[in-house]
């Protein structure tokens, strides 16, 4: 029987796939199963992952014809996954060796529906701890208490998939699968889901996850039209929240932080291609008349000055045909 099930895309990263592979080699079990999905590669990197087919114990290769993005690769994994537990780990980042073993003892110490762990954020020579922003380790707690409050970072903030691991009966519900064809903030609806319908969680202080940030092929470093996914991702978090029992209480930590999204991406703006950045300003101007207004205005009377009269210049722009996400 398999024990877990490791879902590991790639697309384009032949420089930093070796790094991953050797550190999945260090992490192998006889129970351990590592899904690699190549998503329609043209660097090199098929070839590196036929090799690993062969060479690395356990390893199931499935190749995508076209390539659909990281959320859709994610889901061939999650189809293809035999173990009692999954987790995911991104094609250019790595673990240390015997990780996973620890992270399952710890989902079984504790017999909860996922787990939470902190990583290590590398961004080229420099090393820094992230941890979930959730104050109570080692203890089983219901998932939707640790969505609020509104104003402070909390673990719907920390929506990285490859830092936990979940227990097989979350797809049964399905609540573990991600938006296909999600390019960018994929993992936001995903987390949301979970913390709203899962039954139970909890976040262990184990580090053991090497998160590579900034690398160029990276969609957080292109400034190109995949990005704005991310107004598609929270469309779909607040129409989702505006469903469940307790909206009047979830809707505005989602409205803030959505807001906050679209403040940063404007805060960047030069990054964009020119015409992506019109696209932007017209999708976020829609998207901010779309937001339930009363915990709209709310959310903007919480936020810092800069912040709050960007947003509220940005929804009296003029209605642009087409804006719609």
């Amino acid at each position: 029987m398999v024990k877990l099930s490791v879902i590991v895309p790639f697309f384009n990263v032949r420089q930093y796939a070796p790094d991953t592979l050797r550190s999945l080699r260090a992490n192998a079990r006889d129970d351990f199963e590592f899904i690699l999905v190549d998503d329609c590669s043209r660097d090199g990197t098929p070839e590196i992952l036929a090799r690993a087919e062969r060479e690395l114990p356990g390893a199931v290769l499935v190749r995508h014809e076209r390539n659909g993005g990281l959320a859709t690769a994610r889901n061939t994994g999650i189809d293809r996954a035999r173990g009692e537990y999954l987790t995911f780990l991104d094609g250019d980042d790595w673990l240390a060796p015997g990780y996973y073993a620890r992270l399952v003892a710890a989902i079984e110490e504790l017999g909860c529906d996922f787990v939470r762990t902190d990583h290590v954020q590398c961004t080229a020579r420099a090393r820094s701890v992230h941890r979930v922003p959730h104050g109570r380790r080692g203890v089983v707690l219901r998932p939707r208490d640790a969505i609020l409050p509104a104003d402070r970072s909390t673990s719907v903030d920390y929506a990285y998939a490859w830092a936990g691991i979940y227990h097989r009966r979350l797809v049964e519900r399905g609540l573990l699968h991600f938006t296909d064809g999600l390019r960018t903030a994929e993992d936001r609806p995903w987390i949301w889901r979970l913390h709203r319908e899962a039954d139970s969680f909890a976040a262990v202080g184990l580090l053991g996850v090497f998160y590579r940030r900034g690398v160029a092929s990276s969609l957080t470093q292109i400034g190109d039209v995949r990005q704005l996914d991310f107004i598609r991702a929270f469309d779909q978090v607040v129409a989702e929240t505006a469903e469940d029992p307790a909206a009047d209480a979830l809707l505005p930590k989602a409205v803030r932080t959505y807001c906050a999204i679209i403040s940063h991406h404007l805060g960047s703006i030069e990054r964009f291609e020119p015409a992506v950045a019109r696209k932007l300003k017209a999708m976020s101007a829609a998207a901010l008349r779309r937001m339930p207004q009363a915990v709209l205005e709310e959310a903007l009377d919480s936020m810092d000055v800069q912040r709050a009269t960007r947003l509220r210049r940005l929804r009296r722009r003029p209605a642009v045909a087409g804006a719609a996400a």
